[in-house]
């Protein structure tokens, strides 16, 4: 069939969740997945998504939205503030719905089938590749920029870059699982390194007395709510990443205490960094400088480094690379498992018979993320992305609140204070509802209606479990043309 059936039990009080998966090097047979990921891994893991191409990219766009550096490192503080308690409130979550799968799974135990088909409906989509787009967008103008000296690099070179970009990654990630990962380990420690030489060297310049961005720096704050609320998408773009770890709940060794305790160590850690990175950025230039900047860690690199400012580009752009081959690597879990559920096409759930990955939905990321590159830039892929993702995390906490007050006999290992999830719930408010109230876009309109429009597939598809003959063909054809087979002998 080319839809699944779902699963009949409660979910809430099921006995036997989501234990059983595919280890596609044993062929067909359903396995428990290993629990391998313990306290470093999971901080690496976190850590290692979060800090991608938007450190590098949102530090002008904050800076242009607030006004002055002062306000724009608040919103810095503020962005990992909001990540520490979305990922606190998603820590207990985990310790109540011990399966893999994120918002999807959360939504679909707590509220249903229909709004979770939605989310994976529009994640599938719209989200992921959006996410990847940005990244590969960001990435090609750091590979693009030593070739553009003084001025910006042009948008077919950027766009162009991108798109290639993201076929590598495709090809990277279709022909072997070991080859990818491998590829994600190198690149997380340029990303690191390029890091950390822009601290350093930031440090070094406030040593040297460079202070004069800090000076009246809260001077043409702004205060509109709309603007604030723009800055917000544009800083926690940078910590997106903090709720990677209740993608791999079941992985996680003792996840009641990896969980939490990994979360409360990274996102802290990111933090920090990020403060420093931008106070360096500010020690080095003027805000005028960094706002007419399209490449701010480039511009710095020039300013700071001299001569050896190629190591800067060279390093970013890896960071980023390695940052969207993380996305992609991570990018079929919710596909998988809302295929699993039966909200999915079988085809995006299945791996080639020899290279062993998931490469339909590679594909299927790919190029929907190159459409997204033709049609958009950076700073309103990430505004529009940022407004799905918080629409759905506001729905996640209120199924968490949910749970806390009609549920409270449920066994869980950790609790979070009721007022930190609240505050989450406001923030995600605040940042669905500000931008359009204060500045309304038509395109957001365009993206409500795409995720309603889910309802026309959801109710003959899923609900009524309508398959047509053609799909059923499609569904076959694919399979003999991609060479690729379901990863379970049942179908649930």
């Amino acid at each position: 069939s080319t839809m699944r059936e779902r699963k009949t039990t409660d979910p809430l009080h099921s006995t036997d969740p989501l234990h059983s998966s595919t280890d596609l090097s044993e062929g067909k047979e359903k396995l428990r997945l290993k629990q391998e990921v313990g306290l470093i891994s999971g901080v690496s893991l976190i850590a290692g998504t979060m800090i991608g191409s938007g450190i590098f990219m949102s530090p002008e766009w904050v800076l242009h939205h607030m006004g002055n550096p002062a306000s724009s490192l608040l919103i810095w503080a503020a962005c990992g503030l909001l990540a520490m308690f979305g990922a606190l409130s998603y820590a207990e979550l985990g310790t109540i719905i011990k399966e893999s799968g994120g918002e999807y799974i959360y939504i679909l135990r707590i509220f249903g089938s229909l709004p979770a088909f939605l989310f994976a409906y529009t994640s599938v989509i719209l989200v992921r590749p959006a996410g990847l787009a940005a990244v590969c967008l960001s990435f090609a103008e750091y590979a693009t920029a030593p070739f553009y000296p003084g001025c910006s690099s042009p948008q077919v070179a950027i766009k162009s870059t991108a798109a290639a970009c993201i076929l590598i990654l495709t090809i990277i990630n279709c022909l072997n699982v070991r080859l990818a990962t491998s590829v994600m380990n190198i690149f997380t420690a340029a990303k690191l390194l390029a890091l950390l030489v822009i601290v350093v060297g930031g440090l070094v310049l406030l040593a040297n007395g460079q202070t004069q961005s800090f000076q009246n720096g809260f001077q043409g704050t702004t205060a509109g709510i709309g603007a604030v609320g723009v800055a917000f998408y544009q800083g926690l773009w940078s910590y997106d990443g903090w709720n990677n770890l209740n993608y791999v709940t079941e992985e996680l060794k003792k996840p009641e205490v990896t969980l939490p305790r990994a979360l409360m160590i990274a996102i802290p850690l990111v933090t920090c960094l990020y403060l420093l990175v931008n106070v360096s950025y500010l020690a080095a230039m003027t805000p005028s400088e960094l706002l007419s900047s399209g490449a701010v860690a480039v511009t710095w690199g020039d300013k700071v480094l001299g001569s050896w400012a190629w190591l800067i580009s060279l390093s970013v752009a890896l960071s980023t690379f390695g940052s969207s081959n993380g996305t992609f690597f991570s990018g079929g879990r919710v596909c998988y498992i809302a295929a699993r559920e039966g909200h999915m096409p079988d085809i995006l759930s299945m791996a080639h018979v020899r290279c062993l990955t998931p490469s339909p939905a590679l594909l299927f990321t790919s190029a929907m993320s190159l459409i997204m590159i033709i049609s958009g830039s950076f700073t309103s892929i990430v505004n529009f992305f940022s407004f799905m993702a918080w629409l759905f995390y506001g729905m996640t906490i209120s199924g968490l609140l949910y749970l806390k007050i009609k549920k409270p006999e449920l066994p869980r290992s950790y609790k979070v204070p009721i007022i930190i999830p609240i505050i989450v719930l406001m923030a995600a408010v605040y940042l669905v509802l500000a931008p359009i109230i204060d500045q309304p876009q038509i395109e957001i309109l365009y993206i409500v209606l795409f995720i309603f429009s889910g309802i026309i597939f959801y109710f003959p598809l899923v609900r009524f479990k309508y398959h047509p003959r053609f799909l059923q063909r499609v569904t076959l054809h694919l399979q003999l043309l991609l060479e690729v087979a379901p990863t379970t002998r049942d179908a649930n």
